[in-house]
Order: C-alpha cells, then sequence, then structure tokens
C-alpha cells in the first residue's frame, strides 16, 4: 500500500471538498492515486462533480487583446505571484500577445517572432528569467477572427489593462452594430468566466471524459438496486445533464439563472434585427491544470527529525 501523506489528503480535499477521514480512505482504496480518489468519492456522492480548476497554484498571468474582428489569449507562467506585479513581466506578456494577434497562436511560432526591442520572443524569456529571477514560460496562446462581427475580450481579476487570471474571448459572426455586439459579447464573456464551459457544443465535449462520467454515474446508479434498464436510463439522464452543464450553448445564462444561451444569443439577434452567431470562444484561466508543489516548512523540519507527521 502507497504511503498516504498529509499533504495528499489536503490536496485531495481542496479539490474535492471532501472531509479529511473521507479523503483519507479514498487515497487508502486506491493506492494513493489522486484522479482515481477522486472518483471514488464522487462514486459515494462525497466530492464535487468535477475538479474545481480555481485550486491550482501557477502564478504569472493571462494577457488578451483585440483588434477589428481578431483576438488572442495567451498565458504566460511564472513562479510566484510576485512576478506577476513586476512592470516588466507585465510588459512582456503584453507584448507576446500583441505578438499572437498578429502572428496566431503557435507558442513556437510567436517565440521566433520579433519584439518591438528587435529581439525574438525567445531571446526576451531569457532576459527575463535572468533579470527578475524566477523561470518563466509561455505556456499556451490561441486566436480567434471571424469575417464579420466582433471578437468581444474579457479579464477577471484584472490586474492591468488586458492583463489577469482569466482571459475570454468571444466571436460573434453578425452584421448587427458593433454596440449590439460588444454589450453581447462582454456578457457572454462575462457567463464563460463564471461558468467555465468545456466545448461549444455538446458534440464537441471530450468523449474520453464522456466515457469517464459514465463509468462513475453507472457505478452510483449501480448500487441503487434497480433492474439493469431503469440503471441504463439513470445513467444516460446523467450522461446528457452533464453535456448540457457543459457545453455553452446549453448552458443556463449566469444572468438569470434559466435561460439557455443559444436563446440569449437569438433574442440579441432578433432585437437587433440582424442573425448573430456565436462561433467560437476562448477561456484561459492562469495554472488551470497545473500542479504547483507546495513547500510545507514545518513537515520539512519534521521529516528531517524523524517525527512522523500527523494525517
Amino acid at each position: 500500500m502507497a504511503d498516504i501523506t498529509a499533504a495528499m489528503v489536503k490536496d485531495l480535499r481542496e479539490k474535492s471538498g471532501a472531509g479529511m477521514m473521507d479523503c483519507k480512505k479514498a487515497l487508502s482504496e486506491t493506492s494513493g492515486d489522486m484522479d482515481a480518489a477522486l472518483d471514488w468519492l464522487r462514486t459515494k456522492g462525497l466530492a464535487a462533480a468535477q475538479k474545481k480548476s480555481s485550486r491550482t497554484a501557477a502564478e504569472g498571468l493571462v494577457g488578451v487583446a483585440v483588434s477589428g474582428t481578431k483576438g488572442a489569449a495567451v498565458e504566460v507562467n511564472s513562479e510566484t505571484d510576485f512576478v506577476a506585479k513586476n512592470e516588466q513581466f507585465q510588459n512582456f506578456v503584453r507584448e507576446v500577445t500583441q505578438i499572437a494577434l498578429a502572428s496566431g497562436g503557435d507558442v513556437e511560432a510567436i517565440k521566433a517572432a520579433q519584439m518591438p526591442s528587435g529581439t525574438t520572443v525567445a531571446e526576451a524569456l531569457t532576459n527575463n528569467i535572468a533579470t527578475i529571477g524566477e523561470n518563466q514560460s509561455i505556456r499556451r496562446a490561441r486566436s480567434l477572427s471571424v469575417s464579420q462581427g466582433a471578437v468581444v475580450a474579457y479579464v477577471h481579476n484584472q490586474q492591468a489593462p488586458g492583463l489577469g487570471k482569466i482571459g475570454v474571448l468571444v466571436a460573434l459572426e453578425s452584421a448587427a452594430s458593433d454596440e449590439v455586439l460588444q454589450g453581447l459579447g462582454k456578457q457572454l464573456a462575462m457567463h464563460i468566466a463564471a461558468a467555465f464551459p468545456k466545448a461549444l457544443n455538446e458534440e464537441d465535449l471530450d468523449e474520453a471524459e464522456i466515457e469517464r462520467e459514465r463509468a462513475i454515474a453507472a457505478e452510483k446508479a449501480g448500487e441503487s438496486g434497480k433492474p439493469a434498464d431503469i440503471i441504463a436510463k439513470m445513467v444516460e439522464g446523467s450522461i446528457a445533464k452533464y453535456r448540457k452543464e457543459h457545453a455553452l450553448v446549453s448552458q443556463l445564462f449566469v444572468m438569470d439563472g434559466k435561460t439557455k444561451i443559444s436563446d440569449v444569443v437569438a433574442k440579441a439577434g432578433k432585437d437587433a434585427g440582424a442573425e448573430i452567431k456565436l462561433v467560437d470562444y476562448v477561456r484561459f484561466q492562469l495554472g488551470e491544470g497545473i500542479e504547483k508543489e507546495v513547500s510545507d516548512f514545518a513537515a520539512e523540519v519534521a521529516a528531517a527529525s524523524g517525527v512522523p507527521q500527523p494525517v
């Protein structure tokens, strides 16, 4: 059996919201496998429906920029939040975002592009690491464009213009006025920041993730003791609910809690007298999916002295 440490239990508690003893038991049952332990808790009804990406600890900034019918988002990571407040770092992220706006979302192409100073982005990044004293990286980038309409940007937890913890882009194809599209786009972007959709449409959801949800739903339904045909319907009902809750167009608008996003867009188009199509979106949350090792000084001292830590 794998050794279950206090740090592992703490990590699982933060990800699941379950109690300490339940987390310890889940880790014991799954030989310390964090993902399997989370699924075990969910099967027992002891955890939330999904991991909270807001629990991740990676630092840095997300930058967004828009020009006409194009937009770009970039995530640049650093080791500490202190660096995110550094003017040199902020200027670097802002300039890299503008380069992504011009050249697209390929990170390697962005690194090879030239900065306003004349150096390449990769050279400027190396210089930042040397002068600021922390490791930094351009983690990801993406650009959106429409032939007619608008790409609208929104930054949540903004630290400087166009820079923050969550960056959102919304691409709207339409002949409607810019005023209408900007207003609608801002509302949709705020919804996306809060609701965290995983895909634009239900058919775009990750099938591997769907199958994982199906397995969890099947195990939970199987514990009901109901006939197989009823269990099958319960599982399919759970999957249908999952698809609706995680596809943007079928989510309920956070502003009123009852109108589907697809209906919000359709009504805006009807009111404007011109069809509006929500064609794509980007949502970058700082550190999403990154596990950052947390140093526990007290635990390190105890380990060095041979004193076991209570779980």
